[in-house]
Order: C-alpha cells, then structure tokens, then sequence
C-alpha cells in the first residue's frame, strides 16, 4: 500500500528577500517574488501575500511498483494544492526524473495565476513522480499511473483537486488514472481528471489546446507590435505535444518556422521546416534530430537565433541572466512555465523585446481542461469548433485585459498579468471573509 505525509504549509515562513540579482534561482523563489511584487503593485493587505506564497497543502507519497523483472521499485511522488480560495484546485502530473518537491510548490502556485489571469474558477494545483519514463515498459508506466492515483486519491476529486497530463504524461496515462480512481469509488467519475481520452469524457480539441493558446497570444502581440506574421520567422525549444502544435499553428499563419529543438538536439532550415514532417519524424524516431534537409543544432542554440518569434517550450530556467545576451528575438512566447528567470525576462524587456509571460500565453490548457470538467459535470459535450470558440474568446479577452494594464501602469506583460490575477484572488478573499 502507497504511504502518504501530509505537510501544511507554515503560515510564518520567511519569504525570500526582494533584493539580490541572482542567475541560480529556484522556480519557488522566482514565483514568490512576482506575487510579492504584483501584491505590493497593487496595494493589497500583507494578508494576501501571507496566503499565497505557500501552498495550502504538499503531500508527499511513496509508490511501490512492481516492476517485469518481478521486484518491486519505490517511486516518490508528490502533489501540491495551493489554494482554493475561488474553487477546487487544479494542474497537472508530470513523469521526470528531476521532480522536485520544490517544483512542484511552484508550478501549482504557477497554475493558481494562470487560473485567476483568465477567470477560470479554479486554485492552482501539480502533482509529479520522479522518475526516468524512458525507461519504463508499458506495463511499469501503467503501474506507476495507477499506483500514484491510488496514493493521493484521499486528497483528489471533481470538487477538490482535478488531475491533468503534464511533462511525460498523456490522454492514456489520464484513462489509467481514471480508471483506478473509478474502481476505488465503486463509480465512474470522469470529471476527476481532465486531458483523457475523448471516449472517456475527454474534450474535442484538448490536445492541441495550450499550443493553439500560445498561438492566439503571438498574433495578438504581432497585431499590437506591427508584425505581419506572414513571412515572420520563429524558433521552438521543445517540441512535444505543446511545441509541436505551436509549430503547426504557426505555420497555418504563415510564419516560417526555421528552428526546432528537443532534449536530443536540433534542427535549422533558413527557408522553413516542414512541421508536419518533423512532427512525423519525431513519432517514428522519438526525435527531431536528423529531419532530413535540415542541419543540426544544438538543444539549446535555438534559443540564439535572429528570429522573430521565439517560443521556449521545454522546462524552466532556460534563459538566464547567464545566457539572456544571446537572445535576440523581438517576441519571446513562454510556452513552458518558468522558461525565463525574472531578471532575464527584465532584461529582455529593457531592451524592447516583448516577452508573453507563461501564466498568459499557455493557458489554453488549462482553459480547454476547465471546459472538459463543465462538459463532464452536464454530461453534456461540445464539437471541436465550439471549443475552439470558446477558448479564441477567452484568451483574447485575457490578453486584451492584461495588455490594458502593461499599458496603462507602463509595467511589463508579465507584472501586468500578476497584477490582474492577484485582484481576482484578493476579491475572492475579500468576499470569502478572508482579509
């Protein structure tokens, strides 16, 4: 049996010191700082600080699975709720060797102001095992999936805290996940889990949701820059289920995509890759390098080049106050969470570079995951052009609002959209009798 610590969050914690420039930074400390600085922008009560910047709850399991070779593996696995000020929690699992509980806390912390930037109803949540996926057999993967929803299914649920694929995970995983938790409530329950497949109550259009978002933010921050998509030129750092549909979209628009990378390298074609065909060479060889007619780059040279348009899709802490020199792209779009460091993302707005903040500009996700868990709950589903609709109108309205404010306060994109998800948690707060 999966044994489970609960920790709650010490309500007189030291927050980080707001000085101190540093290029090594913890994902925890960067999000700290921005909510700090957003609250502090805002003149809000030091109370709403006090609230947010720890979870409200980290659970930390152990998961013995038994492995084709007959022993049994313990795994570490975590899931961290940060609050449910506005609604039950919300985020994703991810399968990565170099899950940290500290990544975790931030990333659910990530979520909470992705969820407040666009209106959605929900209180950040993620949920990661530590482990190396690659080297798993189908049969272990489906173990762990099942093992790890069985240690936090005391702490989940459709009006508690909502699952979703992350980082290695997927719609098969989510099913396993599903089915576990079904099978331990004695009824199915679809609307514990989001991302799954179609057949099971999963979404029209989920796939391909947060790469359409990232998308929609790029147009809308061309429109506002004067760019002419058509003919522009962009680079991808990552290239799963995000980067390869951000590509695609791209692409749709005209954009020349002439870079894309992954954990085993690179490709570079001045004149335009042919994503689809990357996208397919990626399936068959489980990765992009060796696309023919392409050259090889570096994982990370992608990062560097004269492009219009950069999308960092990979994990966090990639451009740094170390490397933020060599960026030279007029749109830098967080596809990832966390890609850029604050002080980078500073940098690169200093110097005229429009960076699209992460709680903004992948938060089609999320979005298309809320309308899985509203369809869920009716029992009531939507075709794929509803749900593109939805989600086209939602995001604009999103970007438009936070926009508004980095024009109106003359801050940057990103402090704009902390700002606008902090007045909505601290209005929660404020009705809820909180503050």
């Amino acid at each position: 049996m999966s044994t489970v610590r609960e920790f709650r969050s010490d309500p007189g914690a030291v927050a980080p010191a707001k000085a101190a420039v540093r290029e090594a930074q913890s994902p925890l400390e960067a999000v700290q700082r921005l909510i700090r600085a957003a609250c502090e922008d805002l003149g809000l009560p030091p109370a709403v600080y006090e609230y947010l910047k720890e979870p409200a709850r980290v659970l930390v399991v152990n998961i013995p699975v038994r492995m084709d070779s007959g022993e049994v593996r313990t795994f570490t696995g975590y899931r961290s709720q940060h609050t449910d000020v506005v609604g039950p929690t919300k985020g994703g699992v991810r399968f990565h060797p170099a899950v940290t509980l500290d990544e975790v806390k931030a990333l659910s912390m990530w979520m909470t102001m992705k969820c407040a930037v666009l209106g959605l109803p929900y209180g950040g949540a993620k949920g990661g095992v530590v482990c190396e996926p690659r080297t798993l057999s189908r049969s272990e993967l489906e173990g762990l999936a099942r093992g790890y929803i069985r240690a936090v299914a005391g702490f989940v649920g459709p009006e508690r805290d909502i699952p979703a694929p992350d980082v290695n995970t997927n719609a098969e995983i989510m099913g396993w996940m599903l089915d576990e938790y079904s099978s331990l409530r004695g009824v199915v329950t679809p609307a514990l889990i989001t991302g799954k497949p179609e057949v099971l109550g999963g979404s029209a259009g989920r796939t391909g949701a947060t790469g359409r978002g990232v998308v929609i933010t790029i147009r809308e921050a061309a429109d506002r820059l004067g760019l002419d998509l058509r003919g522009a030129t962009a680079a991808i750092q990552g290239f799963g289920n995000v980067g390869s549909h951000t590509a695609r979209y791209l692409q749709e628009l005209g954009v020349r995509v002439v870079a894309i990378s992954d954990v085993r390298g690179g490709v570079h074609r001045r004149d335009g890759i042919d994503v689809e065909a990357a996208i397919e060479h990626t399936r068959r060889y489980g990765s992009v390098v060796g696309l023919p007619g392409t050259d090889p780059i570096g994982s990370d040279e992608v990062l560097y080049l004269p492009v219009d348009i950069l999308v960092p899709a990979a994990l966090e802490n990639q451009i740094t106050m170390a490397n933020v020199d060599q960026v030279s792209a007029r749109i830098v779009c967080e596809a990832a969470n966390g890609p850029t460091t604050p002080e980078a993302s500073e940098a690169l707005v200093q110097r005229g570079t429009f960076v699209i903040p992460d709680i903004l500009a992948n938060a089609g996700g999320v979005t298309v995951s809320y309308f899985e868990w509203v369809q869920n709950l009716q029992n009531f589903y939507w075709p794929e052009d509803e749900v593109e609709a939805r989600l086209e109108d939602m995001m604009v309205r999103a970007f438009n609002t936070v926009y508004k404010v980095h024009a109106q306060r003359g801050v940057s994109m990103r402090r704009a959209a902390y700002m606008v998800a902090l007045k909505r948690l601290a209005d929660a707060m404020a009705a809820r009798g909180w503050l």
